[in-house]
């Protein structure tokens, strides 16, 4: 695809890339949180797990600073449909910048597990019904997507009782990694909203507006990236900015493009 009909179809790929795409306004330097569920698989038919929300700390304190994460996608999963690195997105939310302490997953009480065709509910023990606690103590940097993995072990979360009950004591794992890197910058004048599209060999990878002249491209994979600019007045000539290296976790700030 030229250039120069890369203008018209741009709000399109903009809208199909909003969610590693803001603007400078949009971000606010806040970090972005995915959480995803996956698991291990274990000798069951089904075992479905009801997600009623997500609560994170930011504070050394375990038993208070607790908030929860906005966009909970509350409801029913059933985690053996998670395996061989399929995951489900339970959450997705902006965060505050600095260090993740924990987060706690808080259960609701329709858990059950299939056997041999039999449903039978899960029992969950008083002590966890308050939420199960997972250690991150990790750092986390404004203007980046994380993604959460919790990785959920089937055989090691469910034990059978002698009277022939299933006792649920969820024992997950978590991974905390950036996902991709980001490009932000800004144009003058900023009065003059302008096409920014992030290219790659010949792929448009990722592609925004400006926004009061600033820009932001997030979840970009590691490598090297060329920017084209392309004003809405045509009377400003399209310009490129090449070799633009993008690093996972971290923020590339690209020089000032001025528009002429």
């Amino acid at each position: 695809m030229k250039i120069t009909k890369l203008l018209l179809a741009v709000l399109v790929v903009s809208l199909s890339l909003s969610f590693i795409s803001c603007s400078k306004n949009e971000s606010n330097g806040k970090a972005r949180l995915q959480v995803y569920l996956t698991d291990d698989p274990g000798d069951y038919d089904e075992v479905l797990i009801d997600v009623q929300d997500i609560l994170v700390n930011y504070t050394s304190n375990e038993n208070e600073g607790w908030e929860s994460l906005n966009n909970v996608k509350r409801g029913t999963y059933d985690v053996l449909k998670l395996v061989n690195d399929k995951d489900t997105m339970l959450a997705d939310a902006e965060m505050p910048t600095g260090k993740i302490e924990q987060i706690r997953l808080i259960l609701g009480p329709n858990n059950y597990v299939k056997v041999n065709g039999s449903t039978i509910k899960l029992e969950t023990p008083s002590a966890q019904q308050s939420g199960l606690k997972l250690n991150i103590h990790q750092d986390v940097t404004g203007d980046i997507i994380y993604k959460l993995h919790l990785d959920f072990d089937v055989a090691k979360s469910i034990h059978q009782t002698g009277n022939g009950k299933f006792m649920l004591k969820p024992v997950i794992r978590t991974i905390l990694e950036a996902a991709g890197g980001t490009i932000k910058g800004y144009i003058k004048p900023d009065s003059i909203q302008t096409a920014i599209l992030a290219i790659q060999g010949p792929d448009t990878v990722a592609s925004t507006f400006s926004l009061s002249g600033g820009y932001l491209i997030k979840g970009l994979n590691p490598g090297t990236y060329d920017l084209h600019f392309l004003p809405s007045d045509t009377t400003l000539a399209k310009q490129v900015k090449t070799g633009i290296s993008v690093t996972i976790g971290k923020v590339t700030t690209v020089d000032t493009l001025k528009l002429k």
